[in-house]
């Protein structure tokens, strides 16, 4: 379920891209991103949310979450965007040495019901965030977004954890109606690891738990099908 504007219409849209960088060529890309891209994408209305690279990087990763108006608009402005003689020039010279992008990922999503906006965050300083990806079973969805609207997100603000973001994927993207993406920032690794241990042994936790999986009729998560991975923002992130 969508987050409402005031007016009751749906609200933006967002975009996580996920970049591949050949060895050698992703600080080549930040620079891009650095000094051009992020420019241009405002420049056409796209809006910048944020950059982040994962902390064991192997797989020389960069991903970002932009926002747009509307589908339409994600359209039209990449349209715009991809035509600017501005960024034809940037490409061209940040690939005078080959390609600095072997791979992308993208998907749509919506902003939960229950999710802030994504922000920079209060109080200054570093943190760690840490993007988590359930996948639960057929007809599970609704179910895991009640458990996080009634309950988690309070435990896990309660055990020192920051609640950045919660999406859905639209409807049209690879297993919408099973997907659950999400944004924590903690102090530190330590810290998350932590705070994970307080959240999981909380008795209201297990309690609430134990109620949604004994009424959707087992778990809300398939087997495997809670993936986490630690990152850090980049250097030019408006999260930070």
């Amino acid at each position: 379920m969508s987050a409402l504007a005031a007016d009751g219409k749906a609200s933006k849209v967002y975009e996580l891209r996920i970049y591949y960088s050949p060895e050698g060529k992703l600080d080549t890309l930040h620079a891009r991103f650095r000094d051009h891209t992020m420019k241009l994408f405002e420049k056409h209305g796209i809006e910048n949310v944020g950059y982040w690279v994962p902390i064991d990087n192997k797989e020389n990763k960069l991903a970002y979450i932009i926002a747009h108006p509307s589908r339409e608009a994600a359209k039209e402005n990449w349209a715009a965007f991809f035509k600017d003689p501005d960024w034809q020039k940037a490409a061209k010279e940040s690939e005078a040495n080959g390609k600095i992008v072997a791979k992308v990922e993208s998907y749509f999503m919506e902003l939960t019901d229950y999710s802030p906006v994504p922000k920079p965050l209060a109080g200054g300083g570093e943190h760690v965030f840490e993007f988590r990806t359930y996948t639960t079973p057929p007809g599970g969805l609704d179910a895991i977004n009640a458990r996080f609207r009634d309950h988690t997100m309070k435990l896990f603000e309660k055990h020192g954890m920051k609640n950045v973001a919660y999406f859905n994927r639209m409807k049209d993207q690879k297993d919408a109606d099973v997907t659950l993406f999400y944004i924590l920032a903690h102090k530190s690794e330590d810290a998350a690891k932590e705070s994970f241990a307080a959240f999981r042994n909380d008795p209201e936790w297990i309690a609430v738990k134990k109620a949604s999986e004994e009424k959707a009729g087992g778990s809300l998560t398939i087997q495997s099908g809670v993936k986490s991975e630690f990152y850090k923002a980049t250097d030019y992130s408006p999260i930070r």
